[in-house]
């Protein structure tokens, strides 16, 4: 069991190695591509000063060059830009925001702005008023630049959920799978049970009155609600059963007459009637489970405590006992199906238990403290009627 913890643990590793680098991969490989596209745009920034400079240095350009820097102009359809003389006067603007186009002081700052993000590139003029070229990153590259960072977190929330989908399906195939295996055994039990109590019925006839068979009856009629336990799993229970009080009670007295006489057993019970809706073959299910762990752990000897009482509208049930206890890994798997520290038994009481009270009675189920050495306690929670 503890192999197959550990497997488990290292598989839920790499599946979180796996979806990291696969996250980072595509966050790389967007910034390498966003870096591209920044080193095209200056690029694009450079022939088009370049344009400017060759259109300044010559004074009387044939037709073929002025179309040429004229199409080499008109490129730039996404790259703001803007140019300014020595003493600030806008020389030419192009591609940005409309609502400061015709405002030369909104301008000059944009052209400030862009300084920090881009050199200033200056062009030369024989008159020696030279120009200054603003430039920015255009309106698509700007918005590129947080695509790496959204797209990996869609990626990301993407593998979370396929991992919870997965992991659903999984925890639904194993309570089909619970259901049905208890479903059998109700089925296997019901045989051998109808012959016993045919049995029982002879033997009245020799001994009516007779204790061992008054015994053995008892027995049998517990088997009978094992077995009805047992069939009512995978199905919905109905809630009919209202006294709680009564049906912890009669699972102390049975339990006590059959647990190790060196085990102090002990219960306590609120004066009052406590009315909450459960089912009482499947709420006894829990209780004798929860008991005969603890006996277990006591190796049948210890103290054994069961208290009932209520706490903001909710009824409390606390199963303690004074045997080995859990370290912190054995308490996180104990409601695990298959998990069990012991060498026999399939790990399926608390499993079901938990199934019982969660599913079936929306309440909870809880190791409220443990320690190695000291014991273990137990809490069952369930709503109070209102």
């Amino acid at each position: 069991m503890l192999r197959k913890s550990i497997f488990a643990r290292l598989n839920n590793w790499i599946i979180f190695v796996l979806m990291t680098i696969v996250v980072l991969t595509v966050v790389i490989a967007s910034t390498i591509l966003i870096t591209f596209l920044r080193k095209e745009e200056v690029k694009r920034v450079d022939i088009l000063v370049s344009a400017l400079k060759f259109q300044q240095e010559v004074t009387s350009p044939n037709l073929e060059i002025q179309g040429l820097l004229l199409q080499i102009y008109s490129s730039n359809s996404t790259i703001p830009l803007i140019i300014l003389d020595k003493n600030d006067q806008i020389m030419v603007h192009k591609n940005i925001p409309q609502d400061i186009e015709n405002d030369p002081v909104q301008i000059v700052a944009l052209a400030r702005k862009m300084a920090k993000s881009y050199p200033v590139i200056e062009i030369k003029v024989p008159d020696g008023n030279n120009q200054f070229v603003y430039y920015d990153n255009s309106e698509l590259l700007n918005n590129l630049r947080y695509s790496p960072f959204i797209l990996g977190f869609f990626i990301l929330c993407y593998f979370l959920f396929s991992f919870w989908f997965l992991r659903t399906i999984k925890k639904t195939d194993e309570g089909y799978l619970w259901a049905g295996l208890a479903k059998e055994t109700a089925h296997q039990i019901g045989t051998p049970l109808s012959s016993m109590i045919g049995w029982i019925e002879i033997m009245k006839l020799d001994d009516p009155d007779s204790e061992g068979v008054h015994e053995i009856e008892k027995d049998v009629e517990r088997l009978r609600t094992i077995s009805e336990r047992f069939s009512k799993i995978g199905s919905v229970p109905e809630l009919n059963d209202k006294d709680f009080n009564e049906t912890i009670k009669e699972n102390y007295d049975y339990l006590k007459r059959r647990i190790s006489k060196k085990v102090n057993f002990s219960l306590h019970l609120p004066t009052y009637k406590i009315d909450v809706p459960h089912n009482k073959i499947l709420m006894s299910w829990v209780i004798e489970n929860l008991v005969k762990n603890a006996v277990d752990a006591m190796k049948g000897e210890g103290s054994l405590l069961i208290s009932v009482y209520e706490r903001n509208k909710n009824i409390l049930v606390e199963v303690k006992d004074t045997g080995s206890g859990m370290t912190k890994q054995q308490a996180r798997n104990a409601f695990k199906p298959g998990y069990s520290t012991k060498k026999r038994g399939w790990g399926l009481g608390l499993s079901l238990a938990k199934r019982v009270i969660q599913e079936y009675h929306n309440g909870d189920i809880k190791i409220s403290q443990t320690e190695v050495g000291k014991g273990t306690s137990f809490r069952i929670t369930i709503r109070k009627e209102a």
